[in-house]
């Protein structure tokens, strides 16, 4: 980041979503052909929230699109079998819905691809159904392969530096599908951002902004599960449809990444054999709306089992319980993924000279290309969400033993790095 982005930045409390009408009314969406600068990347897209799609410059040097397709644009099944063959992967049947999305299974790798070449061969069918190879964790488990390198634009990834420092998961994955196969309609995990590279195929992309999911509800609240069934034209059924601005959408090829923004509603299908990568990510620019999404998560819970609030002594302990179930994390280990978010910054700051670049190589490698500008704007949004939390009923009302540390010496350390650094 460099100095004039900080300095617009710094200031900020609530950082500034532009409008989304532009979407509402029209198809246009950013090409990005050639390389820009991180800090472009930043004010353009990050801090508005706004999508884009890279061309397939950004991937041509990745092993993955050298290695895994064909001559002819094709997966490459017999280096894939190379690399995979025994490995156990999740494949989810695209056939079939369970609690509004797609059950899954673990299956060997061969398997899967002995299945993806049977389909192509009987014309893309299947007695099995439409199989979908999907949330495959390829990256966590074979770390040596080198496959693919993130992109500058979406290093600043705070959700699996993480994950990775406490070495339980990752939010990293490889998608392997057949022509037909595809993800429900859905928003990501936390509404952090994602990004998606097609390695071969085609995609097509319907997406939503934030806000117009409420009108794709039907009569009890429940998110459509196909934005392009025809009983969403059903007023009884659907009774906000007809409200529901046009999606955008977006033809991905070959080689060519997408930028999805933070709670940006999305429908995805292969219209080719399809390989991706994609990440799930957030940071400085989006925190703010991962802690509302929280908030929300535990209105909900509390709504649901408000009948036995006077009935239990644990009755909020419990609601943070049923929401890490539902969710993947609580209040609590919320507070825990900002201090070693902070720890790292910090730690890379102390060891940057003032004014200077640093080259050192702090837990979160990427910091160093980031700059010390990048980590004093984190700084000042974790500072920014501990404010928040700290004035927040729900948070309060953890029990002691729930937080390793204390957030208010935290929220001084952040302000002291800070001022040291300005």
């Amino acid at each position: 980041m460099d100095r004039e982005t900080f300095n617009t930045c710094c200031s900020l409390i609530k950082l500034p979503r532009q409008s989304y009408q532009q979407f509402c009314s029209s198809h246009f969406v950013d090409y990005i052909e050639k390389s820009i600068s991180y800090s472009k990347f930043f004010k353009n897209y990050l801090l508005p929230n706004h999508p884009c799609v890279f061309s397939k410059r950004f991937t041509a040097e990745w092993n993955c699109r050298k290695h895994w397709v064909t001559a002819d644009g094709k997966p490459n099944f017999l280096r894939l079998l190379q690399e995979f063959e025994e490995t156990p992967v999740p494949v989810a049947n695209c056939n079939a819905k369970e609690y509004n999305a797609n059950p899954k299974q673990i299956i060997p790798f061969k398997e899967f691809i002995q299945y993806w070449k049977e389909y192509i061969q009987n014309g893309h069918s299947s007695p099995k159904g439409c199989l979908y190879l999907k949330d495959w964790h390829m990256h966590r488990t074979f770390p040596e392969h080198k496959s693919y390198t993130t992109p500058i634009y979406f290093s600043s990834d705070w959700l699996n530096e993480y994950w990775d420092t406490i070495e339980v998961d990752d939010y990293r994955f490889v998608y392997m599908g057949p022509k037909g196969s595809w993800t429900p309609f859905h928003a990501d995990v936390f509404r952090s951002y994602s990004w998606s590279a097609n390695i071969c195929g085609r995609k097509k992309w319907l997406l939503y902004p934030p806000g117009q999911e409420e009108f794709l509800r039907d009569s009890h609240g429940n998110l459509a599960y196909d934005v392009t069934a025809p009983m969403l034209q059903d007023k009884t059924l659907y009774p906000h449809f007809e409200k529901a601005c046009q999606p955008l959408e977006i033809i991905q090829e070959a080689g060519e990444i997408i930028f999805v923004p933070s709670g940006w509603h999305h429908q995805v299908y292969n219209l080719e054999d399809t390989i991706s990568i994609n990440h799930n990510w957030l940071n400085g620019c989006n925190v703010d709306i991962m802690w509302k999404f929280l908030q929300d998560e535990l209105s909900s819970v509390q709504r649901e089992i408000e009948e036995w609030r006077d009935t239990m002594d644990t009755w909020h302990q419990h609601c943070q319980v049923i929401m890490k179930s539902c969710t993947g994390i609580d209040y609590a280990e919320f507070a825990t993924f900002l201090k070693i978010i902070t720890n790292n910054r910090i730690s890379f700051l102390k060891s940057c000279p003032r004014g200077s670049t640093c080259f050192q190589r702090p837990p979160s490698d990427i910091l160093d290309s980031l700059g010390p500008h990048h980590a004093s704007f984190d700084l000042q949004r974790v500072a920014h969400i501990l404010e928040c939390m700290l004035g927040n009923e729900d948070f309060k009302r953890l029990v002691p033993s729930a937080l390793s540390f204390q957030p208010e010496t935290l929220l001084q350390d952040i302000h002291e790095a800070v001022r040291s650094n300005a």
